[in-house]
């Protein structure tokens, strides 16, 4: 019904930047928010940002605030996560999640959709 691609990831060294892009397609009227996950090898997995599909609405996790910034264009019905100033401990597959709403996405146990995940790697 509704598909997720995340792309944009790879190998970076601390400091430097990346871009996430995650596509989305099907039948998508009725997703009003996109966001982003992240997890990290042995830890579970975290919230990182999410958007209303309008653009209006953002939100940001404490421990990303001030260095990712999330942004959307519906015409191309895709959403970015733009990170900059990255730390080795921001290595983890990024995932991207679809809703009803950015508070509802917010939560792991409010996400209708996930995308298969993409690998940020940043060495120190």
């Amino acid at each position: 019904q509704v598909q997720l691609v995340e792309s944009g990831g790879g190998l970076v060294q601390a400091g430097g930047s990346l871009r996430l892009s995650c596509a989305t397609s099907g039948r998508t009227l009725n997703i009003y928010a996109m966001g982003w996950f992240r997890q990290a090898p042995g830890k579970e997995r975290e919230f990182v940002a999410a958007i209303s599909w309008s653009g209006g609405t953002t939100l940001c996790a404490n421990s990303v605030k001030g260095r990712f910034t999330i942004s959307r264009d519906n015409v191309k019905n895709t959403v970015y996560l733009q990170m900059n100033i990255l730390k080795p401990e921001d290595t983890a597959v990024y995932y991207c999640a679809a809703g009803e709403s950015t508070g509802t996405i917010a939560t792991y146990e409010g996400v209708q959709y996930w995308g298969k995940g993409t690998l940020v790697t940043v060495s120190s």
